[in-house]
């Protein structure tokens, strides 16, 4: 019975991690600007496309996290590892990494960016395409 119970268990974990993946995920296995964070709120969207092995990506993983975290709620901010996912890259049409792709509230995409960009210049580049950005606390803000 114990042994049993435990498959049961573990084979309904396994259909909630599917059907989860399946929410996120579009037909083509690439995740859809605006669909992940705070539900399905129509955001802007700023998807960065790399690989764990490439060292201008690396370096910008933590403007990405400093974004997520600064503009929560305000911003989707999307990473896309190319290396581990090559389909993805494809799917993005990139061709280099690291490459920033920006979208707007419709998931529309405004403009691609390749290589390292700051978290100023990245804000800056959502002003000039008309989206004005508002950190989502004070606190976070610098």
């Amino acid at each position: 019975m114990t042994r049993r119970t435990g498959r049961i268990f573990l084979a309904s974990g396994f259909l909630i991690a599917v059907l989860m993946i399946a929410f996120f995920v579009s037909e083509n296995g690439i995740m859809e600007p605006g669909k992940l964070g705070k539900g399905r709120q129509k955001l802007p969207c700023l998807v960065d496309v790399g690989a764990d092995n490439c060292p201008p990506c690396a370096r910008m993983k933590p403007v990405l996290e400093e974004l997520k975290k600064e503009y929560a709620g305000v911003l989707v901010v999307e990473l896309v590892d190319a290396g581990k996912n090559p389909e993805a890259g494809q799917q993005y049409g990139v061709r280099s990494v690291p490459t920033q792709i920006f979208y707007d509230v419709n998931g529309k995409e405004l403009k691609r960016h390749l290589g390292f960009i700051s978290k100023q210049d990245i804000v800056d580049e959502f002003q000039k395409l008309g989206i004005s950005l508002k950190p989502a606390n004070k606190k976070g803000a610098q």
